[in-house]
């Protein structure tokens, strides 16, 4: 009977766990085509601030395609709408796992959290402000005399997409490390160590990651990474492994 019951309890754990997961979702999605709607009426600002870095090297986009302006302002728009509605994505998904946390481990998601927006602010800003036009540029350069540069609206968003966003998702490395380190599954002594084989792998992520297969972008894109791993490295040796989850959590 006692088993039985058990039984019970946990479906019906289960069962609330998954209608609250239900709900963030929701919530999230909501938040995010509210946001989405409101962004197309600018749309065309935020186009113009993509295709600045091409205007100042004296290029033009054009459109070959009926419908192809429109879903570009709605990708723009999307994207807009997931970064304004962002805060709120972020609380839904708080909301969902932040029964099943420790104080301490709340306590550290409250310090990293604006440390790890910030990071992807500035991996997306370096690219964009830093590196881009000198992509762009690099091509333009290629492209030589004898060939009419002329790039479409939509390949070209989605270039500038792919290039800057993995720059941002690569300035999270020293968090990724710092939670590592917490959980004791690397050290900076591990770090230290295997540098040699930590730029190979840092070579072919950035082979894998800048949307062009030219060296000069992956370059670009390899020298601050290293030198994020060289910083992750402090990182790792000032961090030392949080306490244990215990198996009955501490109020």
């Amino acid at each position: 009977m006692a088993l039985r019951d058990r039984t019970e309890e946990e479906k019906q754990t289960i069962i609330e766990h998954l209608e609250d997961l239900r709900k963030s979702l929701i919530i999230s999605i909501v938040a995010i085509i509210i946001a989405a709607i409101g962004s197309f009426y600018y749309s065309e600002q935020i186009l113009s601030i993509i295709i600045s870095p091409l205007k100042a090297l004296n290029e033009n986009l054009i459109v070959t395609g009926v419908t192809e302006a429109f879903f570009v302002k709605l990708k723009l728009s999307f994207l807009a709408g997931f970064i304004i509605a962002f805060p709120v994505v972020v609380w839904a998904i708080w909301r969902f796992f932040k029964p099943a946390l420790y104080p301490h481990e709340r306590k550290n998601i409250y310090i990293l959290f604006p440390i790890t927006i910030l990071l992807f602010a500035v991996g997306v800003l370096f690219a964009y402000f830093g590196i881009l036009r000198l992509v762009l540029n690099f091509f333009i350069y290629i492209a030589g005399e004898n060939l009419e540069t002329m790039f479409k609206v939509d390949q070209y968003v989605s270039f500038v997409l792919a290039f800057t966003i993995p720059f941002g998702l690569i300035f999270e490395l020293p968090v990724v490390i710092f939670f590592l380190a917490k959980l004791g599954i690397i050290n900076y002594e591990m770090l230290a160590r295997n540098r040699k084989y930590a730029l190979l792998v840092i070579v072919i992520l950035a082979a894998a990651l800048t949307p062009g297969p030219d060296p000069f972008s992956q370059l670009l894109m390899a020298i601050p990474v290293y030198f994020l791993f060289e910083v992750s490295i402090w990182v790792a040796k000032l961090s030392r492994p949080g306490p244990k989850r215990s198996a009955k959590k501490s109020e």
